[in-house]
């Protein structure tokens, strides 16, 4: 996928003056490269700006040995220490702290992680691909806390029915209230003898499993990289500008609406100017809404920064091996078979019932087949090496998945002290979980242990240890939307009450995230956002 304009300062600067642009797209993730893909079909030029580098994986992806990079595979110290997804093998995918640092409470620690290239995030995400349902749409409906969004489902419906072809969703339909079927690619794999018997005893006690629905793509990707920005590029409407790090928003002072952005070349520093009819930014919750934040727009709500949630996540949080399993008695088949494969169990808790000590429920990312670390094991030496060769393929293990609150007081501002590699003011980020959160996690491994025990299995280990916030890469909320601009930044059309002809159509404008990955319904938002500004353009009322 080439990108026009990556010819340096010079021709980028003429190929913009140039070209008279109807939108300004910043951002090339999930949520650009859909406005980029919706808003370039119906004849509106775009112009696309991004912050990192278009890459060539099959040119400039290697494979090297660990004695080969400077730091022998553990990675530069600080350059990513908020990462824990990141090693020195792929540390060049994530964005360097030490260039774009932010600050936390030391004693509240969150992880931000991010990605500047074309295709942002969208390169490297887990590909679970699910739709919001009511239960959060409507969610102060359903049990009075917090806000509804200003929408629900079947405004969204649609056009989760137009993304899931595009990205190629697998999965299973279950006529589940809490998790709506979609337009899939049937999955008809069967069940291994051990799913089976958790799955019947998830049964029993009312709790629902089915198949992880999962964005299986083109190739290797499933990404705005090869599945939108390429069909936007090919109608001709679509200038996309690399390394172009946006400062801020520009506004019109006799107009008061947007006209555009100033920005920095990443490895000059130049500044330049873009203009366009509209500006549509898409560049992340949190870097959007610190664009929006140092640009001092937006904001008569004074809601901006805050309402800052996303999922909390434990992995590995009970360990479990089948007895029947050890020492390779059972094939492992993921098809049929006794043991392997895997499951999805979506939200339980908190629908028909209320549970004592929290609100909303989590999600269940379980599997069979595995084997467990030797750190479960209480043994040294040839006893050890004879526990792990026994449990080899015979582990159960699960990820839990919940839904964190948001709240007023959970919030980003910008930190003036602090400025990343261009002079751009950092984010300040002030989040924390709570007891809400603290019990739901209690109850998951409390369910989960009760599970195995039911199925006969021997519970190795179990804690409810979260991970920071932030490590689910799911961050929302900082620019809500809702029915009033007294109470949000962003109306249904995730367009701004305060400046009409700027919209926000990333994950920021969530008002409530549930237990599930966000990437569907922020690909869903961004289309009908796009489709509305379209229709508003050909109308003249933009």
């Amino acid at each position: 996928m080439a990108a026009a304009g990556c010819t340096g300062c010079r021709s980028i600067k003429k190929r913009m003056a140039e070209t008279k642009y109807d939108v300004l797209i910043i951002g090339s993730g999930a949520s650009g490269g859909m406005a980029a893909y919706a808003l370039t079909k119906k004849g509106v030029k775009c112009l696309m700006l991004d912050a990192g580098p278009p890459i060539d994986f099959e040119r400039q992806r290697v494979n090297k040995s660990a004695h080969e990079l400077p730091f022998r595979g553990f990675g530069k110290p600080g350059k990513l220490s908020h990462v824990f997804q990141a090693t020195e093998f792929n540390a060049n995918q994530w964005v360097d702290e030490t260039q774009v640092p932010y600050t936390h409470d030391p004693k509240e620690p969150y992880n931000w992680v991010r990605v500047r290239m074309i295709g942002g995030k969208s390169l490297f995400w887990a590909r679970m691909s699910f739709r919001l349902s009511d239960y959060e749409f409507r969610a102060k409906d359903h049990d009075g806390y917090g806000d509804n969004w200003p929408i629900s489902y079947s405004d969204l419906a649609p056009y989760y029915d137009q993304v899931e072809p595009i990205f190629r969703v697998r999965g299973r339909r279950d006529g589940l209230m809490q998790l709506p079927d979609g337009v899939f690619i049937e999955d008809t794999s069967g069940e291994s003898e051990c799913n089976k018997r958790f799955i019947a005893a998830a049964r029993e006690r009312g709790i629902p499993n089915t198949k992880m629905r999962t964005s299986m793509g083109r190739g290797q990707f499933a990404s705005s990289f090869n599945l939108l920005l390429p069909d936007a590029l090919a109608t001709g409407n679509l200038t996309i500008v690399p390394n172009a790090v946006v400062r801020e928003i520009t506004v019109d002072k006799n107009t008061g609406l947007a006209n555009g952005v100033n920005f920095l070349d990443r490895q000059s520093h130049r500044e330049m100017h873009a203009t366009a009819r509209v500006v549509v930014v898409g560049a992340s919750c949190l870097e959007s809404t610190r664009l929006l934040l140092n640009s001092g727009i937006a904001n008569s709500s004074g809601v901006l920064g805050h309402y800052l949630h996303d999922q909390f996540y434990i992995t590995q949080s009970v360990q479990a091996v089948v007895p029947e399993a050890r020492d390779g008695k059972s094939p492992n088949g993921f098809s049929g078979g006794f043991i392997g494969g895997g499951g999805y169990m979506p939200r339980f808790r908190n629908l028909k019932t209320k549970e004592k000590n929290f609100l909303r429920g989590y999600a269940l990312d379980w599997s069979t087949g595995g084997s467990p670390d030797a750190k479960y094991f209480p043994l040294y030496g040839e006893a050890l090496q004879k526990a792990v060769e026994s449990c080899r393929g015979a582990g159960f293990s699960c990820t839990v998945m919940g839904e964190v609150l948001p709240r007023a007081d959970s919030q980003v501002r910008v930190n003036k002290t602090v400025t990343d590699a261009w002079g751009i003011p950092v984010l300040h980020i002030q989040t924390h979980y709570t007891s809400n959160e603290f019990n739901m996690a209690k109850d998951a491994i409390a369910t989960l242990e009760e599970l195995c025990h039911t199925c006969g299995w021997e519970v190795l280990g179990r804690h409810d240890q979260m991970f920071p916030p932030g490590y689910s890469i799911h961050e929302l909320g900082t620019c809500r939307m809702g029915d009033s601009p007294k109470t949000s930044v962003l109306n249904k059309w995730n367009q701004s009450w305060d400046i009409k002809n700027l919209f926000v159509v990333d994950g920021s404008s969530f008002v409530t995230g549930g237990s599930q990955n966000p990437t569907m319904t922020i690909l869903s938002l961004s289309m009908r956002a796009s489709d509305y500004l379209a229709e508003q353009m050909r109308k003249g009322e933009i």
